[in-house]
């Protein structure tokens, strides 16, 4: 009979690869055993359907996320909180997304693994759409937070999304698919704020449209949230109709019984603790980074920054998005096949640190007055450095393939982002701090954010060296049925 999932240590299959025996020499199945090279089984073709699906439902926890961005302060604002205080709560706010998230990630892997992927997918999307929906309607600070935060509580979408479309891939075809995912997530970050500000204050916006005493005239920013939710409800209704279950449910129930882990013995799980380590550690640079980068393009030249305008800002911001999106889609699947995920990962780690590097140098450039050679060197040094966005992927393949089983694969991932959730809570505000601080006592001509981020990916370099070989994602091509000569056939 097939079994389902991917190879791990307790020859568990922790994800949705079908696999039958192979024709091997020596008739038990078993490959060459290179290192850190796993034999994937009999190659299926990937379900473009299901992938695209879940990748369409992705992509709307990104713009729930960001839809409220760009009204947020005046939102606050408006509510009584004095303009010296805005600032404040508007991270309060924005935080608590992420924070409820963290606590309940854990819970929704767990639900996933018991119950099935697509019921706790469902009923977090349809959660996430009303409270979404009902954010715009907030007119006080505490009914803002409230709703944020029961927003939060429904956003276990992101776990089992990741999970179900592990399930649905082969190994091979699953840096494919992963690639397509970040590009969604992606998607939905550019989309999330062109609907929040775009729908804001539609009386003003649109006044022939929406008449200045109208519900949208007292409630300013519902449009905007209600559209936001309307988003939501669709990816609710596509998963509802259009999606399959991942969860093998037909397994022995005995045999299911004895690989449901607690949470601690996921953790204590051979290489599990070592994969999440390096998991959030690529999350605290991206996130730093990504916190850090406009400041310092606005900031001026003479304090450390490259003195950049807001369209400039813009731009940039564009062109990374842009190349990022093109790495991902283009760049990642061939390069995941051809090096493997660990090594593929090294070389992000390395790049990450040139890309560091190459920040201060530009600006040391542009305050000795070599500004053409600095517009030379900045777009190619900012499309290139673009491609360590596939560290992301990366890491998300490693949490994949070092699952105990397949009955934990939710919880894995789920473990992956409550790390990932923590950081988001505190990183941008540390690292901007820090910055701020070098740029104001001008440490290294204020250049310490990039010494200490080159010295963070110095880490992340030698811990690299400790992937475990689970995570390494070298595979080898299945071997056909039928060869008797051992021979291995590419697909």
């Amino acid at each position: 009979p097939e079994t389902t999932g991917l190879e791990s240590n307790s020859g568990q299959k922790p994800n949705g690869t079908s696999t039958k025996p192979s024709a091997a020499p020596n008739g038990d199945g078993s490959g060459d055993g290179g290192e850190g090279v796993e034999e994937e089984g009999e190659e299926k073709p990937m379900p473009y359907r299901q992938i695209l699906l879940l990748c369409y439902t992705a992509m709307t926890e990104p713009i729930a996320y960001f839809a409220i961005f760009p009204f947020m302060p005046e939102m606050i604002f408006r509510t009584g909180v004095p303009q010296s205080s805005v600032g404040f709560w508007t991270g309060i706010i924005e935080s608590l997304f992420s924070l409820v998230q963290m606590v309940l990630m854990i819970f929704y892997g767990r639900a996933a693994d018991r119950f099935g992927r697509k019921p706790v997918l469902i009923f977090s999307l349809g959660g996430m759409s009303v409270f979404t929906a009902l954010f715009g309607m907030s007119q006080r600070l505490w009914q803002m937070i409230l709703c944020r935060c029961l927003a939060g509580c429904f956003a276990g979408s992101v776990v089992t999304v990741r999970t179900m479309i592990s399930e649905n891939c082969t190994k091979q075809s699953q840096a494919k698919a992963f690639s397509w995912y970040m590009f969604t997530r992606n998607l939905g970050i550019f989309i999330g704020p062109l609907i929040g500000g775009g729908l804001a204050n539609p009386t003003e916006q649109f006044p022939k449209v929406f008449a200045p005493g109208s519900f949208f005239g007292t409630y300013r920013y519902a449009l905007s949230t209600y559209v936001t939710g309307a988003v939501c409800l669709s990816a609710t209704l596509t998963s509802l109709f259009g999606l399959k279950e991942t969860l093998d449910k037909t397994a022995d129930s005995g045999a299911k019984a004895k690989t449901q882990l607690s949470t601690t013995e996921v953790l204590k799980s051979p290489g599990v603790p070592m994969v999440l380590g390096i998991f959030g550690y690529v999350m605290l640079l991206g996130l730093g980074y990504t916190a850090v980068n406009p400041v310092f393009l606005y900031t001026d030249v003479e304090l450390g920054g490259w003195g950049f305008s807001d369209q400039q800002i813009a731009g940039v911001l564009a062109i990374a998005g842009a190349s990022q999106s093109l790495w991902m889609l283009l760049a990642f699947p061939l390069l995941q096949k051809r090096l493997g995920t660990g090594n593929l990962l090294r070389v992000c780690a390395v790049a990450w640190g040139l890309m560091f590097a190459g920040y201060p140098v530009l600006n040391e450039v542009l305050r000795h007055g070599s500004e053409t050679a600095f517009w030379a060197v900045w777009p190619p040094f900012l499309v290139m450095g673009s491609g360590v966005a596939m560290a992301y992927a990366c890491v998300q393949l490693c949490l994949n393939d070092i699952s105990p089983s397949s009955t934990v694969l939710a919880a894995v991932n789920a473990l992956g982002l409550t790390v990932s959730s923590a950081v988001r809570a505190f990183a941008p505000v540390a690292f901007t701090s820090i910055y701020a601080a070098g740029v104001k006592g001008q440490i290294l001509d204020g250049h310490l954010i990039w010494a200490l981020l080159i010295v963070l990916t110095l880490g992340l370099n030698i811990l690299c060296f400790f992937l475990p070989r689970a995570a390494e994602g070298r595979y080898k091509a299945p071997v056909s049925e039928g060869e008797g000569d051992g021979t291995r056939r590419a697909t």
